[in-house]
């Protein structure tokens, strides 16, 4: 096992956050916080009733109505500034908990899983809450032979119910927290019940190391996922920011119908890597193991492998070398980019994508299935299947799994049209040795990011989302920073 920085032990917050108050559930109900890897139980968390989320609700409305929160500038900085600090001061404990509840490999946690996010996601909203135009001024009009002089104000929206998924909860929630919170809204967040005590630890942060008015940040824990849809269905909610699988948006989006309820919906992708002819293939196709990084679990991953015809087999051949020697298995050794799945649920879901690509005719050159030497946890092996028709469902379908699949394409038009045959668009890839190509190319695939020649986009500052049914809005930069805002406009005389 490779050495790696000493996971620090840690003492799991049970209690939830609600309006100021760490509580247990209304009934006194826990369940269970399984580890993925080891399928054993951790410990438990407050398993919180529709009766605990209504009242979540009930303390976020309040706070907003009632407090300055929403207006109080100089205020909403200093309590963000606050939190950052709080969380830095037990950055170690959020590393080995995650590690623990989530299944992730430790390394992903200095990256995506932890460490970027933790880096900007509560700095950049806070300096934006000095740095945004709040208000600007429109020409003044005559109109009715009057001179009027005219302004937009952007305020805060209201309250917001943030539902986080099971593979980044923490980076999601910061990163919805961070603008919610500087925009001046109130927020009750509910976290996936595989992955609950990241969201429990902030709120204790929060209630006990900052100056957050009591009911500005709820959290609501539940094994239940209809006490999360109560946020949905609640008139007092007024917005939905969602991340997690296409199929449950469109039902928030059905469900919040009856309230007009305002969606931000980061959901699913099934993101393809473009390697172009002119494309240093040994140098270039290593980087396709990011594919099953934290066993597949991430929505951006690059799935669809699309290689020219002219240089297939040379393809073909790098990559099952490359998934041929994956490091898997236990996520406290360093040297592992795969750890489990996070539940046996997600693990058989895996397994029945494989199953049915097979049965299609799909060419299974590596892996398939679970792992002879992992008796215990939830892993399936790193998957490569190749000869694979864009229009079979291991092309269209997410399988949020460390399988990888390789579709072959005749020329730059092509790629392009296979790429952009899918119901999703969330993000993608496209290596060349022309930059300028590959930027051509790019420029013609229907996502809401793109990578050109490994360049990374990801920051507080960078509006990340997806084009068709991969969701509405964005989440972090400019834009993300406006959806959690309400657009006033203002005529006067003077």
């Amino acid at each position: 096992m490779t050495e790696i920085p000493a996971l620090a032990g840690y003492t799991p917050e049970k209690r939830m956050l609600i309006d100021g108050e760490l509580v247990g559930a209304s009934n006194g109900a826990e369940f269970d916080n399984v580890n993925p890897a080891t399928e054993e139980v951790l410990g438990q968390v407050a398993d919180g009733t529709k009766e605990d989320m209504r009242r979540a609700i009930a303390a976020a409305r309040r706070a907003f109505d009632e407090t300055d929160w929403s207006t109080n500038h100089t205020f909403r900085k200093h309590c963000l500034e606050q939190l950052q600090e709080a969380i830095e001061s037990e950055v170690d404990q959020f590393r080995a908990e995650l590690v623990d509840e989530v299944g992730t490999p430790v390394a992903v946690t200095y990256s995506a899983q932890l460490d970027w996010p933790l880096a900007d996601a509560f700095r950049w909203p806070a300096k934006m809450i000095e740095e945004y135009p709040w208000e600007r001024r429109l020409p003044d009009n005559d109109l009715a032979g009057l001179t009027s002089h005219r302004a937009v104000r952007k305020e805060a929206l209201g309250v917001i119910g943030a539902i986080v998924p099971w593979n980044f909860p923490f980076e999601v929630t910061v990163n919805k927290l961070g603008p919610i919170l500087a925009t001046g809204n109130t927020v009750i967040i509910k976290p996936a019940p595989d992955t609950p005590w990241n969201a429990t630890r902030l709120g204790r942060l929060i209630a006990e190391r900052t100056d957050i008015p009591a009911g500005v940040v709820n959290v609501v824990t539940s094994s239940d996922h209809l006490v999360g849809e109560e946020l949905t269905l609640d008139p007092r909610v007024d917005l939905i920011s969602f991340t997690g699988s296409t199929a449950t948006g469109k039902r928030i989006m059905e469900k919040g119908a009856a309230t007009l309820k305002k969606v931000f919906l980061e959901l699913g992708g099934k993101s393809a890597m473009i390697v172009c002819d002119d494309a240093d293939l040994a140098a270039v196709l290593p980087s396709a193991a990011a594919a099953c990084m934290h066993a597949g679990q991430g929505c951006a991953l690059q799935t669809r492998v699309l290689l020219p015809r002219s240089r297939y087999d040379e393809g073909v051949a790098i990559l099952t070398a490359v998934m041929q020697n994956i490091p898997y298995g236990d996520p406290k050794d360093m040297s592992n980019i795969q750890g489990p799945q996070v539940s046996a649920l997600q693990r058989d879901r895996v397994q029945g994508h494989i199953d049915r690509a097979v049965e299609q005719g799909a060419r299974l050159v590596v892996g398939g299935g679970r792992p002879a030497n992992q008796p215990k946890g939830w892993f399936i092996e790193p998957t490569l299947f190749v000869d694979v028709d864009n229009s079979m469902a291991i092309a269209q379908e997410e399988v949020f799994g460390p399988v990888l699949a390789v579709i072959p394409y005749d020329d730059d038009e092509d790629a392009i049209r296979i790429a952009n045959d899918s119901q999703y668009g969330l993000s993608g890839g496209v290596f060349s040795g022309s930059l300028e190509r590959g930027m051509a190319i790019a420029d013609r695939i229907r996502t809401g990011s793109i990578s050109v020649n490994g360049g990374i986009w990801y920051g507080a500052d960078a509006p990340y989302g997806g084009y068709k049914t991969s969701g509405i809005g964005r989440q972090n930069g400019i834009e993300g920073f406006e959806q959690y805002t309400e657009t006033k406009l203002v005529g006067w005389l003077s």
